[in-house]
């Protein structure tokens, strides 16, 4: 243990790897040390194990009926209780993480590529290109996320990829605008023109000295932006253009107990709660990250 941990502090590392490994190991220390921060990767990471053990953590059936436990109350049995059609509300919750991270993760890896694609070429090559991409970013950033989402889900149709694509589509601009602001100061530096000097092409700065500066911001911004997506799919779910019957999904969840709400309040309570607490622990997640990688906060 003690080799390994001056391995990870000395001052004078020997080579990238143990430089790179030494900045995750300072920055694990700074990140553990936010209380905020640890509790929102408590979260994030309880909602993964949620997801990942489903069928163990589950006590019952996410789909199986049984009306005459309808509209059960929370109990030893069902323990958040029971919907209007008897499915055991826990398990579906359980389930529903599924669902609620593979949108986030699909998202992610639709949105942020993009955003730091489009950020970085408009911030390096400037001119006509960056005039263009970044009025057609101001295009999409005229529109309410949730307004332009509904409309493109609408257009799709209902399912969980055709909202993914609604949301990865207008979730991209915020990510460029920010990915843009970034290549704006950093192309100015010196070793940007010492590369141009010894004959770079503009691909070959923007991929192995842009964009690796830039990659802290986007992944803050899209951490923090993760709550808003699930506030979107939760939304187009409650509507009825996300996930489809009979798929756990906690927006739809609410939208059935909508009609039990002042009786069987545990109905929509239960999966509300839950995307509370999913959307808090990514806004705290990122708060921490950017703590540990925004070099103007060191």
């Amino acid at each position: 243990m003690g080799g390994w941990r001056a391995y990870l502090t000395t001052a004078s590392p020997r080579s990238r790897r143990q430089a790179a490994l030494q900045r995750a190991w300072l920055g694990w220390l700074t990140f553990r040390t936010n209380p905020a921060a640890m509790l929102g990767l408590g979260i994030v990471s309880a909602l993964v194990l949620c997801a990942a053990a489903a069928p163990w953590l589950a006590t019952h059936s996410p789909i199986e009926q049984d009306l005459v436990r309808r509209l059960a109350p929370p109990s030893a049995e069902h323990w958040l209780g029971t919907d209007e059609l008897g499915r055991d509300i826990y398990s579906r919750i359980v389930y529903g993480a599924r669902i609620t991270l593979r949108i986030v993760a699909l998202v992610a890896v639709i949105i942020g590529p993009i955003g730091l694609a489009i950020g970085c070429l408009a911030g390096t090559l400037g001119g006509a290109v960056d005039a263009v991409l970044m009025r057609l970013t101001d295009v999409f950033l005229a529109f309410p996320r949730l307004v332009l989402a509904l409309a493109l889900t609408a257009a799709l149709g209902p399912g969980i990829e055709n909202a993914v694509i609604a949301i990865g589509l207008t979730g991209w601009p915020p990510l460029a605008r920010l990915a843009r602001a970034e290549t704006l100061t950093i192309r100015r530096s010196d070793f940007i023109a010492a590369a141009r000097v010894i004959g770079a092409s503009q691909l070959r700065i923007v991929a192995v000295h842009v964009v690796p500066l830039c990659l802290p911001s986007v992944i803050i911004r899209l951490t923090l932006d993760m709550a808003g997506v699930i506030l979107i799919a939760a939304g187009l779910g409650f509507l009825g253009l996300g996930a489809t019957p009979p798929s756990p999904e906690w927006g739809a969840m609410i939208a059935t107990g909508r009609k039990f709400v002042l009786d069987q309040w545990w109905i929509a309570a239960m999966p509300g709660l839950a995307i509370c607490a999913a959307s808090l622990g990514f806004n705290l997640l990122g708060d921490g990250l950017r703590d540990v990688l925004d070099p103007k906060l060191r």
